[in-house]
């Protein structure tokens, strides 16, 4: 590629992993000079980028991840080299299932090679496995929520790219996952479970921290999307009232506030329409058959 169409650098430093003691240079994005065009923002708080006719499609999200291409241990930056004892042999002890994950899905990934969408995904999915091995201070439960729905997106391109189904399913999996681990992190704020200082930038993405009101938006969001395929009616309507306890408080549906940005505020309202409108129709399901 030539020097003044790179994306990507390495660093000069070497990065030691602390699991395995591999040496590597992390590849990181280079900012500036035109190459993210930012492109709208879904429903999932998910910045879309434009492709650059210079720099092709660049996607912020496949750097965020450290990734060992030895043992593939995998961590956010901050939270790479300081391993506790315990989590050390954890993470030793589960190497041959991190490779064996590889090996499944990506057929032997080599993340010595520039990234690509595939070791994006690839580096979520590692990510997700080894914050499983983390203890609490490093906020382990807030990492692999927004992990988790980084791996779904980044899985769901790879499956509108190759057309390849297993990808689909993979999505899937982790919104259900994300799904789990955000309902865990609103009750852990609430109970300081974990160190909510050391969750770092919860996103979703990487263009903007939403902070608190971004992680109950994201939750509710994954409730319609997911809560929905809850088979028990009655507990899916329970998870949907919650959400909508959370939107209306903290958003204040039918007021305004100055606080939060109205491109949030009009998402919020649309997603308690929405909300509103299965609560009802399963309202009327349960009143119609009272039994379920």
């Amino acid at each position: 590629m030539e020097e003044n169409k790179k994306v990507s650098f390495r660093q000069k430093n070497p990065t030691i992993c602390p699991v395995c003691s591999n040496e590597f240079y992390r590849e990181e994005m280079l900012t500036g000079g035109g190459r993210l065009i930012a492109g709208a923002l879904t429903d999932e708080l998910r910045r879309r980028y434009e492709e650059s006719k210079k720099f092709g499609i660049i996607r912020p999200l496949i750097y965020q991840v450290t990734v060992c291409p030895i043992c593939f241990y995998a961590a956010y930056p901050k939270d790479f080299q300081e391993l506790l004892p315990e989590e050390r042999n954890t993470l030793i002890e589960k190497t041959s299932s991190r490779k064996g994950a590889m090996n499944k899905y990506f057929n032997r990934i080599d993340f010595n090679e520039d990234r690509t969408l595939t070791h994006g995904a690839a580096s979520f999915m590692l990510a997700v496995d080894s914050y499983g091995c983390r203890l609490k201070n490093v906020a382990p439960t807030f990492k692999n929520a927004v992990s988790s729905i980084r791996a779904a997106w980044l899985f769901n391109d790879l499956a509108e790219e190759q057309g390849d189904d297993t990808y689909a399913k993979i999505s899937l999996f982790f919104y259900k996952k994300a799904y789990d681990y955000y309902v865990k992190v609103v009750e852990l704020i609430q109970t300081g479970g974990e160190p909510t200082d050391a969750a770092g930038n919860m996103g979703p993405d990487t263009d903007k921290n939403w902070g608190y009101d971004g992680i109950l938006y994201i939750t509710a969001v994954l409730t319609l999307k997911i809560g929905a395929r809850e088979k028990d009616i009655n507990k899916r309507i329970e998870n949907f009232e919650r959400c909508k306890r959370y939107l209306s408080r903290l958003f204040g549906i039918g007021k305004t506030s100055k606080s939060k940005p109205g491109e949030l505020l009009d998402k919020t309202r649309d997603l308690y329409d929405k909300i509103n409108e299965k609560l009802e129709l399963w309202s009327q399901q349960t009143n119609q058959n009272p039994e379920g």
